[in-house]
């Protein structure tokens, strides 16, 4: 089966040496604001969603497309002023940023090299023999299904200060309901998603999206934005956008939601997991890390996982990672929340 299997950074933007090695299931990203965690997201993908196959049609990849491509990809994902900005600078000086994307079967490996100076294009080192076959989904934080419709067109045809997975997850959107052998799938993932959101996800072409709770439909707009971001995955689900083995790439699913329903979207990663999708998941939520940690210690332990935690020092953010949490070291953000609970339950104590 096709998978991401490592990702390794120098000198690029907080990074100045990485070598992340992926799980083909599950892969958690974990650190601070400001770490870098988006970073990890964004490059994987841009890599992804360049080397795709679906998007370059029955041409053999190139390194002379592909310096152009790749700078391209990251230039309108990351939004620099100009593509040397995404360099980490150290020292003064020219610096260089190196990128190897490791894939199994190896025919998709790819790496590139900028540096400081560089405007709109890389050096490629290795070009990959064969464009990878399953397609990557990014979520960013912000929930898109409000803003889609006519977006994608106002993209191409304006210049828009939005990053552009945004747009890329709002082509998605469109696609029409999934039929034929992968109803049945699509169906056991929906059906505790849309418990959860108390409805189905409609799309009304050229109004938009729409929230139907038996029969009474809901403009998406006066949805809470925490279901909003959760109709986004039951759309792309009943699309078949993420059943056909690709790759998915979020960030923060826990925003705006309540516990409850990170509970919900917690297993419903798993799940996608145990279809062949590979789960990239980047947080600073201790509640969804416990249910995920829970949920693989028992009902999903077939699923292979990593860890990484991310940690700031003088040098640049450096990475632990391992097979569980206990493996990543500590991390500033969930050891305030651990702390505060101990506080919580002292000054209840006091009080009895």
């Amino acid at each position: 089966m096709e998978t991401l299997t490592g990702l390794q950074m120098r000198n690029f933007t907080v990074f100045s040496e990485a070598n992340l090695e992926f799980a083909p299931g599950l892969n958690v990203i974990v650190g601070t604001n400001g770490t870098g965690k988006t970073h990890v997201l964004k490059l994987a993908y841009s890599i992804l969603a360049v080397t795709f196959k679906a998007q370059n049609g029955v041409r053999k990849p190139t390194a002379t497309q592909l310096q152009t491509d790749i700078a391209q990809k990251l230039l309108r994902v990351f939004k620099p002023d100009h593509l040397g900005r995404l360099v980490r600078r150290s020292t003064r000086g020219r610096q260089s940023a190196e990128v190897e994307c490791r894939f199994h079967p190896a025919i998709h490996d790819t790496s590139f090299t900028f540096n400081t100076a560089s405007e709109k294009e890389v050096k490629v080192a290795k070009t990959p023999s064969a464009w990878i076959d399953k397609r990557p989904v990014y979520l960013p934080t912000r929930e898109l299904l409000t803003i889609y419709p006519g977006f994608v067109s106002l993209y191409e045809n304006s210049a828009i200060p939005f990053e552009e997975t945004w747009r890329d997850t709002c082509s998605l959107l469109g696609f029409p309901l999934a039929r034929g052998p992968r109803e049945k799938t699509i169906k056991k993932l929906l059906v505790p998603l849309e418990e959860a959101i108390g409805g189905k996800v409609e799309l009304k072409e050229p109004q938009g999206f729409y929230l139907n709770q038996d029969g009474v439909r809901t403009e998406m707009h006066l949805v809470a934005e925490g279901l909003r971001k959760l109709a986004t995955i039951v759309r792309l689900i009943a699309t078949g956008q993420l059943i056909d083995n690709g790759y998915l790439l979020w960030d923060e699913p826990e925003s705006n939601l309540n516990p409850k329903i990170v509970k919900v979207v917690a297993k419903t990663i798993l799940e996608l997991c145990k279809v062949g999708i590979q789960v990239f998941v980047a947080t600073h939520s201790l509640f969804l890390m416990r249910e995920l940690d829970i949920l693989l210690r028992g009902e999903f332990k077939d699923v292979k996982s990593r860890f990484f935690g991310l940690h700031p020092s003088d040098k640049g953010v450096t990475i632990q990672q391992g097979d569980t949490v206990d493996d990543i070291g500590s991390i500033d953000s969930l050891d305030e929340e651990l702390m505060q609970s101990d506080r919580y339950r002292e000054s209840v104590e006091v009080e009895a």
